[in-house]
């Protein structure tokens, strides 16, 4: 198993389809995407953020369900992609006891980050699908590059280029 952390949540454009982005926490810092719902988007901002709602959001129920219980997150790791669909598991340690319950990520995540548990994701799995992201200072670097040459293209521009 590799040790993840929540990247972050974005909106990808222009499907406007919410994306979880874990990455690896040392080696290549290789980032798994996953297409994710947005209410659990939005699950997973509001903790991120520490927005504290009214009453407890389902994700919050959870974690505070297990602490009465006197149940532990252990972890949450991502364990495979089937039929296009990924995979969790919540491993909980309660009473002396390990158990692992199956989850979609996003709500494994979101419990994850109420809870303060650590995220994994199978070797295997990140592998398979883990991408390496250009880090800002590359897309910074990049976009200047791109800004830099379309300013030269629109300035050596004459009218007669048009007729």
């Amino acid at each position: 198993m590799v040790e993840m952390h929540l990247s972050a949540v974005r909106v990808e454009i222009p499907s406007n389809n919410p994306l979880l982005l874990l990455q690896e926490t040392t080696g290549s810092r290789r980032t798994l995407p996953i297409y994710i719902g947005p209410a659990e988007a939005q699950a997973i901002a509001f903790a991120q953020q520490g927005v504290e709602t009214p009453r407890p959001m389902t994700h919050d129920l959870m974690r505070n369900i297990l602490e009465e219980l006197g149940a532990r997150i252990e972890c949450i790791v991502i364990t495979e992609l089937r039929d296009r669909t990924f995979y969790a598991e919540i491993r909980i340690l309660t009473g002396g006891q390990r158990h692992v319950i199956s989850s979609r990520p996003s709500d494994a995540v979101a419990l994850a980050v109420r809870a303060d548990s650590p995220i994994f994701a199978e070797e295997e799995l990140l592998d398979a699908e883990g991408v390496i992201l250009p880090d800002e200072e590359e897309e910074s670097s990049e976009a200047d590059e791109l800004v830099s040459e379309f300013r030269d293209f629109i300035e050596g521009i004459r009218p007669e280029d048009f007729g």
